[in-house]
């Protein structure tokens, strides 16, 4: 290694790009190009989409020599006292994202060269090109580039091994193969340059953000040879694709593969409104023949909870009805027992069903789907209308009759749910044994949730007027905490009735804003306080706080290892996600009023969107820290928190609502004006059309 230096974590550093291909793979890395995750790769492919995904190719060293001498462009991290070496990143002049990651590069000697990598929607691939402009002196320019390969698992890391198949194969069309290991996909590479067969193992990367994390942290990379350019020819092309996808290799000459790809994409990207409108592209991928919604990256697949409240702002907010339509009715087959599954494991094996709320909240975006394609005019296939209403009957019915975990309706029509050593809600952290927020009983947003499916019900059928008349007096009865000044966050803690658990956690907030229907009247003093208390007590630039900060078991940072982090998870970490929610329910309170969005707006919004340039690049991280300054952690690509900043921004806060949220009525609270009578029976009529 030579042009050694150590590099600290600065902000550069924290911040990174992706590229998604629509199938589960894609490219990712960081502003300055240091590799600091395991998952920073160039072509990660995933062979059963959207899992079963492997890192092919990890990254690469470059160098251009000029007559005034040979200079780096890239720079790895090498452990285990951090030197970086080579020292390319001290060149780097400025990075774009749009329309793609591009590279500035100025050398010494006034040159400049620029990169630029993009992967192609639809192919497990990637596209890299450089050219120089300027330079002071007569003498050919020559880019030199190494790349690093592996064939691992996403999650695993690689080591010098004997087993590595360094010998590539090139065909007549020019494309030269290569197959590391006899069980992991082939890499195809085409480009305009020679390669030289160089073989050599690069040791000891090593990879900051994992070593942040309590996990191993450095990897061996195997390099076959180097290909060279003549930058003075042209621009110089390097693509790369996995087994199966070479076809995207073809063409008459690199270059103009490249052309080709650039101009499709161009315009692809073009057609999106909004930054966010298309970082929410990224998350929608391909599960078999139907479409499913990764729920972040790097490293999670598809999640069912994840998947229906992101769908809201992704699709919903955004008029992507068709793939609306695709994912519901893909993930409408998998209904067991009432159940959805929460997640599909990344090696394929058989999903696993520990979630009560994942099947509400489709429920719920099955209502919200059906009103929004009746609202746009658009049909629903008569085959597609059933599967829907199939499987959103078998959830409900699944649920009054009892099912897995002991999710059951209880005498009281409140839905009960848990067993020791299980996490069935989105506060799902669990480190061994340990469930951190086990919250058995009957947790608050879950009867938000489930009330709102059987109001929901109610516009097509009959059955469970019962379980609703008794489950919404009952929520108004045993959930208002008046100490506390908002709602307990569990009733009948652990099964036990009477039991209560009054921390002060944001869950409470579904039940005035975030759903169709509000349980707490939003224009009632009951709303406003809890509100104002959330607000007061839980809210950060970047969503809310999982506990109160005066709670003795408030966490303040989501940092350390696995289980300082899982321990913290939902004990004080904030999460974007639940901003939805908490803008919903804020502006209700204040009627709805222009003047309300328009703080709203200003106040919750634009933190939101200021995001965008932090971390993960135009997108919205999965968590931040509770205390200032909030630093963002986690995934730093997330579905839910890019859906919900959409819907924000798109449906809470746009200028004119279609239907307003019906007001609750209880035992305790009766209208029967003629305006609220008109109401109730247009909603009903929504939900007839729409279920």
């Amino acid at each position: 290694m030579t042009g050694g230096a150590f590099l600290p974590m600065t902000e550069d550093l924290g911040r990174e790009w992706l590229e998604a291909d629509g199938l589960g793979g894609f490219a990712s890395g960081t502003v300055p190009g240091v590799r600091t995750r395991r998952y920073h790769a160039l072509l990660l492919t995933a062979r059963r989409p959207p899992t079963e995904r492997f890192v092919l190719f990890n990254g690469f060293d470059a160098w251009v020599r000029t007559p005034a001498g040979r200079f780096a462009i890239s720079s790895q991290a090498y452990g285990p006292g951090g030197v970086v070496s080579p020292d390319g990143a001290g060149r780097l002049e400025a990075f774009a994202l749009e329309p793609w990651p591009t590279w500035t590069y100025e050398l010494e000697d006034g040159t400049r060269i620029t990169q630029e990598i993009f992967v192609p929607r639809g192919f497990s691939a990637v596209a890299l090109s450089w050219r120089a402009t300027g330079g002071g002196g007569a003498g050919e320019i020559v880019l030199e580039v190494r790349p690093f390969l592996s064939g691992r698992d996403t999650h695993a890391l690689h080591h010098e091994n004997p087993d590595f198949r360094f010998a590539g194969e090139q065909d007549d069309g020019g494309i030269l193969r290569f197959r590391p290991y006899p069980s992991v996909p082939e890499i195809a590479f085409r480009s305009n340059g020679a390669y030289a067969a160089e073989p050599d193992w690069f040791r000891n990367f090593l990879y900051g953000m994992e070593r942040a994390r309590g996990l191993d942290f450095s990897e061996d990379l195997a390099t076959p040879g180097t290909f060279r350019f003549s930058l003075d020819a042209g621009e110089a092309v390097l693509l790369a694709a996995a087994e199966g996808f070479d076809g995207s290799l073809a063409g008459e000459t690199a270059e103009a593969v490249l052309a080709g790809l650039r101009q499709t994409e161009r315009r692809r990207r073009q057609a999106f409104g909004s930054r966010l409108e298309r970082s929410a592209d990224a998350y929608l991928v391909r599960r078999g023949a139907g479409r499913t919604i990764v729920a972040g990256y790097p490293w999670f697949t598809d999640w069912g909870r994840d998947t229906f409240i992101a769908m809201r702002g992704l699709c919903l907010a955004t008029g992507r009805l068709a793939e609306a339509g695709q994912i519901l009715v893909e993930w409408a087959g998998t209904v067991s027992e009432g159940m959805l599954p929460n997640f599909f494991p990344d090696s394929g094996a058989a999903p696993e069903f520990n979630s009560v709320d994942a099947s509400l909240w489709y429920c719920i975006v099955v209502h919200e789907y059906l009103a929004a394609c009746a609202a746009a005019g658009r049909t629903v296939s008569r085959g597609d209308r059933a599967k829907l209403q199939d499987a959103f009957a078998a959830i409900l019915s699944g649920y009054a009759r009892g099912t897995r975990y002991g999710i059951r309706a209880d005498a009281d029509g409140l839905l009960a749910a848990g067993e020791p050593g299980v996490q069935l809600t989105w506060m799902d952290a669990k480190v061994g044994d340990w469930v951190v927020t086990p919250r058995i009983g009957k947790p608050v947003e879950i009867q938000a949730l489930w009330i709102n499916a059987l109001r929901i019900a109610k516009g097509f059928t009959e059955e469970f007027a019962g379980h609703l008349r008794t489950a919404t007096e009952s929520f108004e009865d045993r959930f208002w905490n008046a100490e506390g000044g908002g709602l307990y966050d569990v009733v009948d803690v652990d099964h036990v009735a009477g039991a209560v658990d009054g921390r002060f956690r944001p869950n409470q907030i579904f039940a005035v804003g975030g759903l169709p229907h509000s349980l707490v009247d939003p224009q009632t003093e009951r709303a406003r306080r809890i509100v104002d208390a959330v607000e007061a007590r839980l809210l950060t630039p970047l969503g809310l706080r999982t506990l109160s900060r005066e709670d003795p078991g408030y966490c303040p940072r989501y940092a350390g290892g696995v289980l300082q982090r899982d321990g913290a998870y939902h004990q004080g970490t904030a999460w974007p996600w639940l901003a939805g929610a908490f803008v919903d329910a804020w502006v209700r309170v204040r009627g709805g009023t222009e003047e309300a969005k328009n703080e709203a707006r200003a106040r919750f919004l634009a933190p939101l969107v200021a995001h965008l340039d932090q971390a993960g690049l135009s997108h919205v991280s999965e968590v931040a820290d509770g205390d200032p300054p909030h630093a963002p952690g986690g995934c730093p690509f997330q579905a839910w928190s890019v859906g919900e900043s959409l819907r924000i921004d798109r449906v809470i806060l746009a200028p004119s609502a279609s239907v307003e949220p019906e007001r609750p009525t209880s035992r305790k609270r009766r209208t029967s004006t003629a305006v609220n009578a008109r109401r109730r029976t247009s909603h009903r009529n929504l939900e007839k059309e729409s279920s």
